[in-house]
């Protein structure tokens, strides 16, 4: 007989990664019973006190909203000025993140794999992608599709602003509301995150419109936001919260870059990126990676626990692929 405390069984799922977090994948305890209020704190402390997408974003929403955006007044009418500044604020962020990722990780390949999950290289002379290379084809889809779409989307929401026509608040008039709503954007986006990706993954519409993102099975930074049109038109619907929520223009931009930005870093396809020696950022993530590998798991994201609560959770063991694939096999099999 094995004895199976001191020569246990290859798990299967470590295999099948270069590198893969120990432990089942965290999901927030906010909303764990009994209530655990120290690991609560722990959570906020490490998204919002360290260097990752949330700090990362609210510094780019900062120095955009002081320095670049114009004021309210100005876009009270479409004007090339203001609508051409919003353009490329939208594609300077993306473009100096995920080039810069890409440069760091990829190009440079400045920590090799360290921490990479997918030990393979992004994919070139394919003819699954647009011109035949991932990272040309993300870019196009990037820049081309989502750019287009939240940079419409966030015209109409500015000019309604500036306008009158939706609730806008000050710092000055409501300190402590504006301080809680900026802390639950990253969780109303995780909300309507879940849904409309759920919706994306019905097989008709998955096989018309969300299989231009998974295309990307070992993701890279340009993958997080290369979207077929139609989705980015549901993914950036996110943003017309600000139309019926009291919010400050702050708000919107943090949302924004959130929204935009963040995307790159859970797709950088490592968990942490290094500076020397020092793990300086904390990048990828663990749980959306699962899903671009596996597909009918892990909907949502870590911040709202939608998929445990739905049975689609992915918790990185070999049991929870099993009944991933089961799973999948029955729903495009009905």
């Amino acid at each position: 007989m094995t004895d199976l405390t001191t020569n246990p069984p290859p798990d299967p799922e470590t295999e099948r990664w270069n590198y893969r977090p120990d432990g089942p994948v965290a999901l927030n305890p906010l909303f764990s019973w009994p209530p655990r209020p120290a690991a609560v704190l722990a959570w906020y402390r490490g998204a919002w006190l360290q260097l990752t997408s949330l700090t990362l974003c609210m510094a780019l929403a900062v120095i955009a909203y002081a320095v670049f955006l114009p004021p309210l007044e100005e876009m009270r009418s479409f004007a090339p000025g203001w609508m051409l500044t919003v353009w490329l604020l939208n594609m300077g962020a993306q473009t100096l993140v995920a080039g810069s990722l890409h440069w760091w990780l990829y190009m440079r390949k400045s920590q090799g794999l360290h921490k990479k999950f997918d030990r393979r290289d992004l994919t070139r002379d394919n003819g699954v992608f647009t011109f035949r290379n991932q990272v040309w084809d993300n870019i196009w889809w990037t820049l081309g599709s989502a750019m287009s779409v939240a940079t419409v989307y966030q015209w109409g929401i500015w000019w309604a602003m500036a306008n009158g026509y939706v609730p806008v608040v000050t710092w000055a008039a409501a300190p402590v509301w504006c301080v809680v709503w900026m802390a639950f954007i990253p969780m109303w986006s995780g909300l309507h995150f879940y849904w409309v990706h759920r919706l994306s993954h019905h097989p008709k519409l998955y096989r018309h419109v969300h299989a231009v993102h998974h295309r990307n099975i070992n993701i890279g930074p340009w993958s997080g936001i290369s979207n077929h049109w139609y989705e980015n038109l549901l993914y950036f619907s996110t943003y017309f919260i600000h139309l019926v929520v009291p919010s400050h223009p702050l708000h919107l931009m943090f949302h924004i870059y959130f929204q935009q930005v963040s995307p790159v870093l859970s797709h950088s396809g490592f968990e942490k990126v290094k500076a020397g020696e020092a793990e300086a950022l904390k990048a990828g993530d663990f749980f959306h990676q699962l899903h671009h590998r596996y597909f009918e798991c892990n909907y949502g994201t870590s911040e709202i626990p939608f998929d445990k609560w739905f049975g689609t959770y992915h918790d990185g063991s070999a049991a929870a692929t099993e009944r991933t694939r089961a799973f999948k096999k029955q729903m495009y099999t009905r």
